[in-house]
């Protein structure tokens, strides 16, 4: 048994995946089988989960699992074989990408400035190391390097676009997975580039494109980054420069320094950037899309 608070959290997690699911979710994971409707329904296994990870962080499906095994046998008598708890769930990758979109999508709070963006990548590691060769999810996972830790890696990043929130730690607005070897720059123009409009952004150097942006203000949509050195600049104008754009770039950084933040707060809480231990493709993405609503859930529904 869990004690009542907790229970009438499993509850108000249970409905907000139980509506969700009839309105968005079952055309995800729509079954055409005799099995179409299991006693241990999807809503279950999802609220399983999320739960284990929002109140009890339990992150890794076995650790979900058995805490589900031991204490909340009561609630749900039909649970299944961890076998089974762990094909169903990696089966329901999708479910929780919906979740995920729907939580960034409607529940923002009030407080975020929609028109003042920070963007920014992490990465998703799923191997590290110089010579290492993955061997999980190679359709989506490719090299990169993470010049905040001098690292070469395999996996994904996560790019995010969040809405600055005074005192505290930004809100997404948008979030995306990619390939670990795509280009910041590449990925932002591709996913929101040409949807921005009203807004002022501010990014880090790798999101310098200024004839990109200058066209991009017919929209009122403008890029805050650092000064980007010339290459074969003479000496001379860089001096000349020194002051100013040291000035400016330190401004930027100071206001987009908080979307940093948001990704530490968001690896502290879920250990999100470690996906050593993935075993599949499905299972990378239930990685993914599970631990950003397991770190939003407690956020918006004040667990």
């Amino acid at each position: 048994m869990i004690p009542r608070e907790k229970q009438l959290k499993l509850i108000q997690i249970y409905m907000y995946v139980c509506d969700l699911y009839q309105h968005q979710q079952q055309y995800c994971c729509q079954r055409f089988s005799n099995n179409s409707n299991p006693d241990f329904t999807d809503q279950e296994v999802i609220t399983v989960y999320l739960f284990a990870g929002a109140c009890q962080r339990y992150f890794a499906i076995k650790d979900s699992y058995t805490f589900a095994d031991e204490y909340l046998r009561s609630w749900f008598p039909r649970l299944p074989s961890y076998q089974a708890y762990n094909r169903r769930l990696n089966r329901l990758s999708e479910v929780l990408r919906v979740i995920t979109e729907d939580l960034v999508e409607n529940y923002f709070p009030e407080a975020c400035q929609q028109d003042v963006l920070l963007v920014d990548s992490f990465p998703i590691i799923t191997c590290a190391g110089k010579n290492r060769k993955p061997k999980v999810a190679t359709d989506i996972v490719s090299k990169g390097y993470c010049p905040a830790k001098n690292l070469y890696f395999y996996g994904l990043r996560l790019h995010a676009l969040n809405m600055r929130q005074n005192g505290t730690l930004p809100f997404p607005y948008r979030m995306v997975f990619a390939s670990a070897k795509d280009n910041d720059l590449a990925i932002f123009k591709q996913a929101w580039g040409d949807n921005l409009q009203n807004v002022t952004i501010f990014g880090d150097k790798a999101y310098c494109d200024k004839p990109y942006f200058d066209a991009a203000k017919n929209r009122r949509c403008h890029m805050m980054s650092p000064i980007k050195a010339v290459k074969g600049q003479p000496e001379c104008l860089k001096m000349r420069d020194y002051a100013y754009n040291k000035l400016w770039s330190n401004a930027v950084s100071t206001v987009r320094q908080p979307i940093e933040s948001f990704f530490s707060w968001l690896n502290e809480k879920t250990c999100i950037q470690r996906a050593q231990k993935v075993r599949s493709e499905q299972g990378l993405l239930v990685h993914c899309f599970g631990r950003i609503a397991t770190a939003l859930i407690p956020l918006i529904f004040n667990l």
